[in-house]
Parts: C-alpha cells; structure tokens; sequence
C-alpha cells in the first residue's frame, strides 16, 4: 500500500518549472488589478495594447500584467487565449477586444 502514498507525494509536486507559490498567488488574484492571460502571441499582444490604450483613454494610471505562465492561466479557469482579468475577475476569453469593448468593462466593473 506504500505506493499509493508515494503517487499522492508525487501528484502534489508541480509540474515543469511552474512553483506553487504562483499558482496560489494567480488564483487568488494577486499583482496587478488588470491582468492579459496569453501566450505572448500577437492576440496577446494585441488585447494588452488595447487595454493600454483604453486606459490611457480613461486617464487611468494603473499597471497591466501580462501572465504567460500557463498553469496560472488555468488556474483562473481560461481554456482559450487571450483573456482579460479586471479586478481578480475574467471578464473575456478567446477573443481580442476592441479599445471601446475594453473601456465599457472596465467602466462595468467600476473603474471609471
């Protein structure tokens, strides 16, 4: 019966290069109150310089975080990229957002 706790051991150890610690802080939401969840790919890029864009639209003085890790990514639920996080909530996934689109969730969400 030792190997059964041995594969418990084994499935709490993380995968790749990927530490607990970020996988705690990505669900709990902590860094920056606006978060791009992707790859890095052009969509990516693309959906953080819209939301860069909207909030130099709104006057807004606030950091973007770009997560590429993607056990974080999973950690907030997202399947498909890129994704939006605006206050430790996804709001959009899979698609990139027009600077108008970004601006009307962010004024939602009570930003502006």
């Amino acid at each position: 019966m030792a190997l059964f706790g041995k594969k418990k051991e084994a499935e709490k150890s993380y995968r790749g290069d990927v530490s607990a610690e970020s996988i705690k802080q990505a669900a709990q939401g902590a860094g920056a109150m606006i978060k791009v969840l992707g790859s890095g790919c052009k969509k990516c890029n693309e959906l953080e310089a819209n939301t860069k864009a909207a909030l130099a639209q709104l006057g807004m003085d606030t950091t973007i975080d770009h997560v590429t890790d993607f056990a974080a990514i999973a950690a907030y639920g997202v399947m498909t990229t890129p994704a939006l996080v605006l206050e430790k909530k996804v709001v959009s996934a899979g698609k990139v957002l027009k600077t108008d689109e970004v601006i009307e969730l962010i004024k939602k969400q009570g930003g502006q």
